[in-house]
């Protein structure tokens, strides 16, 4: 599927800069919290326009963007953009007038869901809706108890932060620690998580992790506490792309619910048709959440998010007494974009392309593991698609430093990509979902040549060095796995699909 995107019309990148690239990081440094972390710090990219799957810098450069998960549909797709404009030009006010487009998003959204889930709460951003997700849930169970799990990050509010392992275990100050009422639960992850399919030949991988959330249950009952609800992204995307084993959702959500509590799927980061077999990430774990929260996507860009849930979750919030309203959510330019995206996933078919680049891409990269050893796993489904790179296929240590090296590479080449995962060795694929299949062929081949060549110089490292390892063996050893277990052969995690779609010829805009 090519792009109908049209660049004729947008001045040349240098016309669209209003500072030079050295002032602009100049005034960051100065205005700019730095907490606020920008890619590629130590040469970051200066982006003035995007289209497609591509984004320009400065100097009129193309970017191959993988990454880039938020504009769903493609960066300034022309539809979303009209919408936007054509209803800016209308009317912007809040939810407590009549007004079609809410009603018409509502009725989309619920569309696509099981028929339970049926009611939708209008917000603004993934971490306001996770908040209203836990507030639904206590009212309704009256409980007070979350379970998150490890590696989870669901938003930036205070209430998200609490439930986010992945940002508080990097919190040094001991301001924010994980508080009393959140229990964390071990992340699934069956290729270097606390419980290794290479570990455990033949057993249950799903039953055995879904154990974990068991005891935590009982420990809360123990306490006399109440469980309020369990949340989790349906496939974790901070973790390291990782895919949940089977039957794992199940279990669990069958002891939640059995205990008192709800079952919340954070979609922000996986919806809206980035797994290509379903609309939503939790449909092929066949479970149904009693809430499911989204954003990201869901604007192409453009910040609107919403919660959905049953009828009786809604009337349990309803009746606490306390009426719901958000100054923006729902508003009508929102709803015109999200409802616009919504139009062209369909449109264009953007669940099927999702399948046939994934599957592409994950063909391609099965043949590159064959050849290349610090390819441990291959994990993800759809246009959602993680690479673990490791040290050594039998211990799966983690090859921290050669993903961080394979990522700057690729920026050199004009290819955009990050890591992910506890310890940053996870090269993550979430790009726009127009990628395509030329856009996998570039993808791969700069891929290749990085790893060989990084490959290369890892072992000659490796053989002159031995100080470096021990060096990096005890950094390593802080990690909750024991890298020093053997495990055979390379992993494949493929029985659900790999990401696919990216191709970048890089080129001047003039």
């Amino acid at each position: 599927m090519e792009s109908n995107y049209s660049s004729s019309s947008i001045p040349p990148a240098n016309i669209m800069e209003k500072l030079p690239k050295s002032k602009t990081l100049e005034l960051r440094q100065k205005h700019i919290g730095g907490a606020m972390k920008m890619f590629f710090s130590h040469d970051p990219v200066k982006i003035v326009r995007a289209s497609g799957q591509y984004m320009y810098d400065e100097q009129g450069n193309q970017y191959l963007d993988c990454i880039n998960n938020v504009c769903h549909v493609g960066h300034c797709h022309p539809d979303v953009v009209e919408a936007a404009h054509r209803q800016m030009q209308v009317l912007n006010t809040n939810s407590r007038f009549l007004h079609d487009d809410m009603v018409l998003l509502a009725e989309k959204i619920t569309s696509t869901m099981p028929e339970s889930l049926s009611v939708v709460f209008m917000t603004n951003s993934g971490s306001e809706a996770n908040d209203l997700a836990m507030r639904l849930a206590r009212h309704h169970t009256k409980g007070t108890d979350v379970i998150t799990l490890d590696n989870a990050y669901h938003g930036t509010v205070v209430t998200t932060m609490d439930i986010s392992p992945y940002k508080l275990d990097r919190n040094t100050d001991g301001v924010h620690p994980i508080p009393d009422h959140v229990h964390v639960a071990s992340c699934p992850d069956v290729y270097g998580g606390i419980y290794r399919d290479c570990d455990y030949p033949g057993e249950d991988m799903g039953e055995k992790y879904a154990a974990d959330v068991d005891e935590i249950i009982n420990k809360i009952h123990s306490n006399g506490r109440k469980l309020s609800c369990y949340i989790s992204e349906s496939m974790q995307s901070c973790a390291g792309q990782v895919i949940f084993p089977k039957g794992y959702l199940k279990n669990v959500y069958r002891s939640v619910r059995k205990a008192g509590g709800v079952c919340i799927a954070d979609e922000v980061q996986v919806g809206f048709g980035r797994v290509g077999t379903h609309y939503w990430a939790f449909q092929p774990e066949g479970v149904v959440p009693d809430i499911v929260t989204m954003g990201k996507p869901m604007g192409n860009g453009h910040p609107v998010s919403a919660v959905v849930t049953t009828r009786e979750i809604s009337d349990s919030f309803q009746k606490s007494g306390m009426t719901y309203f958000n100054t923006y959510g729902g508003n009508p330019v929102s709803c015109a974009i999200a409802l616009a995206v919504l139009n062209v996933i369909e449109k264009e078919g953007l669940l099927e392309h999702a399948i046939i680049i994934g599957q592409y891409l994950k063909d391609k990269l099965r043949e590159l593991q064959k050849e290349l050893p610090i390819i441990g796993d291959i994990r993800g489904r759809g246009m959602f698609v993680g690479i673990a790179l490791v040290k050594d296929l039998k211990t799966r240590e983690p090859a921290t430093k050669e993903a961080n090296e394979t990522i700057c590479r690729m920026k050199k080449e004009f290819i955009l990509l990050s890591t992910d995962g506890p310890h940053e060795n996870v090269l993550k694929f979430k790009p726009p979902l127009c990628f395509n299949k030329d856009n996998v062929d570039v993808l791969v081949n700069k891929l290749a040549v990085a790893l060989r060549d990084i490959s290369t110089s890892s072992e000659e490292k490796a053989k002159n060095t031995q100080e470096i390892n021990e060096l990096s063996h005890d950094k390593n050893n802080s990690a909750v796995v024991d890298f020093g277990r053997q495990c055979s052969g390379f992993s494949s995690s493929l029985t659900s699909e790999v990401v696919g779609e990216p191709s970048a010829k890089v080129m001047k805009v003039h």
